[in-house]
């Protein structure tokens, strides 16, 4: 359970962020009525101290317009381009609302993340020193196997974590999937992370968590039909998706710059018909294939 001071510095931030620009009596007020304060009033002197560690936490000041004498958050846009900061702040913000009300526990329904959050400590611990790891693995298809591991970042993707790193038996970078990890030792031996290797740069031209270094990325039309335009518009496919072309009420025409990978695929089967392939040929032929072999399996 996350301390109590902690939910408070949570609730805070996100009252500011709602309501940008509130006196100290208003932020009191809704306090004393809020789960937070159980009745009690807001002492000035807590309340400073909290803009202290919300500073220290999230890298975000709490300022007052000395005009109005009112309270605001003085770069919002910089926490909600964090992507880290952003999470950990939604994940926080549930777990708060969970804990304060205990009723609520049964109507809030979360995604279930597999096995290996027990590692991600680890992980991160050694990431920082830059030391090796030793970790035995149990892949979907194959044989039980014990590899030494270079960890240079990690990625959470369909409810799964993933670490990318240098994997010395096969003498390249892959992914390890901690959902299949059976044990993991922290080596003696350090690793140089290499100067060149930028984790978003990494999976720039990718969609999902499989890289094929041997594949350039290629110009990829999408045309959207209804609804679903809304849909590709509010979550992106990648962050590459530029919308080039729009029939109003009919369909959009989204621009990517993509590898073609297995994982596209599969994401632009699961759209099914909303979704129709305009370039590249190579991509439409993929499609077709798969699609060819799930009617020949209903068949």
């Amino acid at each position: 359970m996350i301390s109590k001071t902690f939910n408070r510095y949570i609730w805070l931030l996100n009252l500011l962020l709602q309501h940008p620009g509130l006196t100290f009596e208003e932020i009191a007020d809704r306090w004393k009525h809020s789960c937070m304060g159980d009745g009690n009033p807001l002492a000035k002197r807590t309340f400073h101290v909290h803009r202290e560690a919300i500073a220290e936490l999230f890298d975000v000041e709490i300022k007052c317009d000395l005009s109005t004498c009112k309270y605001y958050v003085s770069s919002p846009e910089l926490l909600k381009s964090d992507k880290i900061r952003q999470w950990l702040l939604n994940s926080f913000t549930v777990s708060n609302m969970i804990d304060a009300g205990r009723n609520m526990k049964d109507r809030i329904l979360l995604e279930e993340i597999p096995a290996g959050g027990e590692y991600l400590q680890l992980v991160m611990e050694v990431m920082q020193l830059n030391k090796k790891l030793q970790i035995d693995y149990q892949p979907f298809k194959g044989n039980r196997q014990t590899f030494h591991f270079h960890p240079y970042a990690m990625k959470v993707y369909h409810q799964r974590w993933y670490v990318v790193g240098y994997l010395e038996e096969q003498n390249g970078i892959r992914n390890v999937s901690l959902d299949r990890v059976q044990t993991m030792q922290l080596e003696e031996d350090s690793f140089l992370m290499p100067d060149d290797f930028e984790a978003e740069r990494y999976y720039a031209h990718t969609v999902g968590i499989f890289v094929n270094e041997a594949l350039q990325p290629q110009r990829v039309v999408l045309r959207v039909y209804g609804v679903h335009v809304e849909y590709m518009r509010s979550l992106p496919l990648h962050s590459s998706q530029q919308e080039i072309a729009v029939k109003e009420g009919e369909y959009s025409d989204f621009e990517y710059y993509l590898c073609l990978t297995p994982e596209l695929t599969s994401q632009l089967l699961a759209m099914g018909e909303k979704v129709e392939v305009r370039e590249p040929q190579e991509l439409k032929d993929s499609l077709l294939k798969r699609i060819c072999a799930t009617w020949k399996r209903y068949k």
